[in-house]
């Protein structure tokens, strides 16, 4: 009976000390995602209406010396999710970006030219101001890169600047002169993959999450004006 009795604490001992070494390697991971969903608990009194109203109310192509000119202005508003995080401190980013495809019957259409602009869109609680910042690469890889910022009084100051695009260089001239039916494609969109890897999980399939805009347009003397 005393054999017995040792071997099973012994055993016992060994499985309690097992699940512990579990348990530390679970909490920082668990204490990480209550944080996170501490984070996106909608603020009391604050909307959650998971509706947004987004539209492209113009879009220009101008040739020019330089290459390709686009000049666009939207109308949208952020998701009540995505306005909550904001005001938490946690920011946001999106991203314009463009492509241009050459169509090819004998196989799929050829990418001849792309262009991207990354925006990231924050608030400072203490200071109760908004500052956006754009750049030509990810915001994760940009830094020797060249980021612009502006401070802002107030969101909607900040989303005029986002929804409005002016004369940005999406191609060449050499691009866009080979020859053959060529398509313009341009999207605006909420960028989820440079938020923290346990935000993203969090917000997947959710649909107050989502924020896109989109438009194609052949390149034809018709959609597209010469600069003078």
């Amino acid at each position: 009976m005393t054999a017995f009795t040792t071997h099973f604490c012994k055993s016992w001992l060994r499985e309690w000390k097992a699940r512990g070494r579990v348990m530390a390697w679970r909490l920082p991971m668990v204490l990480c995602m209550g944080v996170l969903l501490c984070l996106l608990a909608p603020v009391p009194g604050f909307a959650q209406s998971n509706q947004s109203h987004a539209e492209i109310t113009d879009f220009r192509l101008v040739q020019s010396a330089d290459g390709l000119l686009l000049s666009t202005t939207m109308r949208f508003e952020l998701p009540d999710q995505v306005q909550d995080a904001l005001y938490k401190g946690i920011a946001m980013y999106f991203v314009a970006e463009t492509q241009i495809v050459r169509e090819r019957w004998y196989w799929s259409d050829k990418a001849v030219a792309q262009a991207t602009r990354h925006m990231r869109l924050s608030y400072q609680p203490l200071t109760r101001r908004w500052r956006l910042s754009q750049s030509s690469a990810p915001f994760a890889d940009s830094g020797l890169g060249v980021s612009l910022g502006q401070n802002f009084e107030e969101l909607g100051d900040a989303l005029a600047v986002m929804q409005r695009i002016s004369r940005w260089n999406v191609a060449s001239t050499d691009d866009i002169q080979d020859g053959g039916q060529q398509t313009l494609h341009f999207q605006f969109r909420l960028d989820m993959s440079q938020l923290p890897r346990p935000l993203q999980l969090s917000t997947v399939g959710r649909s107050g999450w989502s924020l896109l805009l989109s438009r194609s347009v052949r390149l034809t003397s018709s959609t597209v004006e010469t600069d003078k």
